[in-house]
């Protein structure tokens, strides 16, 4: 049987066209736009402004909005790969000249281009690092993250306002027909008829990058869905850890060890002049609860896991607390981004959150946070503060 002869140099410029660079834009573009509405879904969930009140149901609603987004931005990796080797060539176009209008369209549609390439490889990139737990930067990730996401975002918008006439004209037509010449609206500089007998069709590359995308998806969505884990080869979290939960930070990376095993350990609840303090034996002897909560992080990965404890309101109404009171919440680990979070009225007036003392019917980790630590429904894992000494009503 004779070989198929390999495909010629110039096979590969058919595939370049703005048939192909549209159809993968609109993959991309969905990618590009869950990623960042459940990005800014959890700013806002580590950083509620006052006048925000979030919901605390569903449960699950940060363990599917996170997973979402970190499957979303691993999703964009090939497909962004795709997009940019099929529309590269052009950004050595020459400059129109033919009127102030076209040279004025052709730089906005260059910087559009150069902003968004930018912003893009920066967050794809900085947010793989991230799941990764390695940090080789000077700068804040999360805060940085958010702001270039705007600015992706944004130039994303611009990009697709100035290409709409190509985007509309190659999705309106087959993928597998000719280009149109430039004087017709298109990106070539003359008609090209795909060669159907040499290599990957134009079909076949869209759903290549499709493909490919969904292939990351499955090997790093372990993580968030149980069911994948055994396939989950990329997936950055098992679902192992202590009483069956994962782990970020230890007691002993967060320096609390001595600390949380203390006997004379004591958690204080403050309101204004009015303050209890309480051993984990008379948290014990308070009337216990069981929840069934997720704990999801930032980094995508989430764990079901069953928490026993104190209802937060009865603790707060030992201090006479008014209802939906917001509180301060202070760990043992002395330094860290989140050794100390507030807890807006909606989550403490919640009778699913926790100041948990147990996991899986048996006392909590030190791992996990003992001798005490906030669970609460639709919570960032951030928020979920381990190692509670104090308790402290805002006014």
């Amino acid at each position: 049987m004779m070989r198929p002869p390999l495909p010629r140099a110039d096979s590969f410029s058919r595939l370049r066209s703005p048939a192909v660079a549209s159809r993968v834009g609109v993959w991309l573009g969905i990618c590009f736009a869950t990623a960042f509405v459940t990005g800014v879904i959890s700013h806002y969930l580590q950083d509620q402004p006052s006048w925000l009140t979030l919901p605390t149901r569903p449960v699950w609603l940060y363990r599917v909005t996170q997973g979402l987004h970190v499957a979303a931005g691993t999703a964009a990796i090939p497909l962004l790969l795709v997009k940019l080797w099929s529309v590269y060539h052009h950004l050595f176009a020459a400059v129109p000249r033919r009127s102030v209008r076209a040279l004025v369209l052709h730089l906005l549609e260059r910087v559009s281009i150069a902003v968004l390439v930018a912003a893009a490889i920066f967050q794809l990139v900085t947010g793989v690092i991230n799941i990764t737990h390695w940090y080789p930067w000077e700068f804040s990730f999360r805060s940085t993250h958010y702001a270039v996401a705007w600015i992706a975002i944004g130039s994303l918008i611009v990009h697709i306002a100035v290409k709409l006439p190509v985007i509309r004209a190659a999705l309106s037509s087959p993928i597998d027909d000719p280009d149109p010449p430039a004087d017709a609206g298109g990106a070539h500089e003359s008609a090209q008829a795909p060669d159907q007998g040499a290599g990957l069709s134009r079909r076949g590359l869209v759903r290549t990058a499709v493909f490919a995308a969904g292939a990351a998806v499955v090997a790093t969505a372990g993580s968030t869905i149980p069911l994948l884990r055994e396939i989950s080869v990329f997936g950055v979290r098992s679902g192992e850890g202590p009483q069956g939960v994962p782990v970020n930070t230890s007691a002993r990376g967060a320096g609390v060890v001595t600390a949380a095993q203390d006997p004379a350990y004591r958690l204080s609840i403050v309101d204004g002049v009015r303050s209890v303090t309480l051993s984990r034996a008379d948290l014990l002897a308070l009337p216990q609860h069981t929840v069934d909560l997720p704990i999801a992080c930032v980094e995508g990965w989430s764990a079901m896991g069953r928490w026993g404890g104190v209802r937060m309101r009865d603790l707060l109404d030992l201090v006479d607390a008014p209802e939906s009171a917001r509180i301060h919440l202070v760990s043992l680990q002395e330094s860290g981004a989140f050794n100390d979070t507030e807890m807006p009225g909606e989550f403490t007036q919640d009778p699913l959150t926790l100041l948990a003392l147990s996991l899986s019917g048996e006392p909590l980790s030190i791992d996990h946070g003992y001798p005490a630590r906030v669970i609460a429904p639709a919570r960032p894992g951030v928020l979920q503060t381990k190692w509670v000494s104090r308790i402290e009503v805002l006014r």
